[in-house]
């Protein structure tokens, strides 16, 4: 018995050492995910605490402690609120065109550049695909403002020279979307399409060679080879996306926004920052961002759940 704890006392004095050394030899990789970790401990986790207020008649100058209790009574005023139902539908809409509009663009487009074989015009197509996604949405909005703008727009002087009529394209309601969706597009497509390149890199250049064999055509190898690759990525992204199913990009929609076409514009990221913000509602429109998560978190739940049951990995 006193022989076998011997041994086991000379076994763990002899791991410890080694458990130090591979410790040692992690503290690079530490070290990187360091920035990380502390970004969503201080900016994601910390301020959880804040939504407290969401149940509160909050005060500034009496805190968190000393606020007075309302409990759900910020939630039942966002759903008797008249402009709720507009403000959804204006969300999910937005949402959608993300979805079913714009999520797709990134795949098309890694597939496209996955089939460029000249290689300086490769990098050539997608450094600029991927320059706009460095430009801020004032750069983008403003640039759409000079040239649409329906007094001294420079495309409208062009088309009212020529004798065409004007394109009121900020101020017209029915094109808010459409303007949206492009501005969208050809900032992030670029710079989405790079995880999917990622995963088109990984595949293994003899089932290409195997298929061309079998006399595959281009079309049937990307059928066949890089979608099933580009599967379980899309499907992740997917899940994620819909996490964020409540958020339209405040700032984008923000800058696009006017009198003339707020009523379809209006989400729920600019009434916050509307009622909140500039009203001073703080407790309302936590309780609005609180509404947003959990609907967000009920849909990334589900949709991992049917991925699950399809066979796919899911996000957890």
């Amino acid at each position: 018995m006193s022989t076998a704890i011997t041994e086991s006392i000379r076994a763990n004095s002899k791991s410890t050492p080694r458990r130090w050394d591979e410790w040692k030899r992690g503290i690079p990789i530490y070290l990187m995910i360091l920035p990380g970790f502390l970004y969503f401990i201080v900016f994601k986790y910390i301020p959880m605490g804040g939504i407290i207020i969401a149940f509160q008649n909050y005060d500034p100058f009496e805190g968190f402690l000393q606020s007075q209790w309302i409990g759900f009574d910020n939630f039942i005023r966002l759903f008797k609120d008249p402009d709720f139902w507009g403000i959804f539908r204006n969300t999910l809409v937005i949402s959608a065109l993300n979805l079913f509009f714009f999520f797709p663009v990134p795949i098309i487009l890694s597939l496209l550049l996955n089939e460029v074989r000249i290689r300086w015009y490769k990098k050539w197509a997608q450094t600029l695909l991927y320059v706009p996604h460095f430009l801020s949405w004032v750069v983008i909005v403003s640039m759409t403002v000079l040239l649409f703008s329906s007094q001294d727009g420079g495309i409208n002087i062009l088309l009212s020279t020529w004798g065409y009529e004007r394109v009121e394209l900020m101020t017209d309601p029915s094109y808010f979307r459409m303007l949206y969706l492009f501005q969208v597009v050809w900032k992030e497509a670029g710079w989405s399409a790079i995880i999917f390149l990622a995963a088109l890199a990984s595949v293994d250049p003899t089932l290409y060679e195997a298929a061309r064999v079998d006399g595959a055509s281009r079309w049937r190898q990307i059928w066949h080879i890089n979608l099933p690759a580009l599967r379980a990525t899309i499907i992740i992204l997917f899940i994620l996306r819909l996490g964020h199913v409540m958020d339209s990009g405040f700032e984008h929609i923000l800058l696009l926004q006017n009198s003339l076409n707020i009523d379809i514009s209006e989400v729920f990221d600019t009434y916050v920052f509307r009622v909140g913000i500039n009203q001073g509602e703080f407790s309302y429109t936590t309780a609005v961002g609180l509404f947003k998560g959990l609907v967000g978190l009920v849909l990334v739940y589900l949709a991992n759940k049917a991925s699950r049951k399809i066979g796919e990995e899911g996000v957890y």
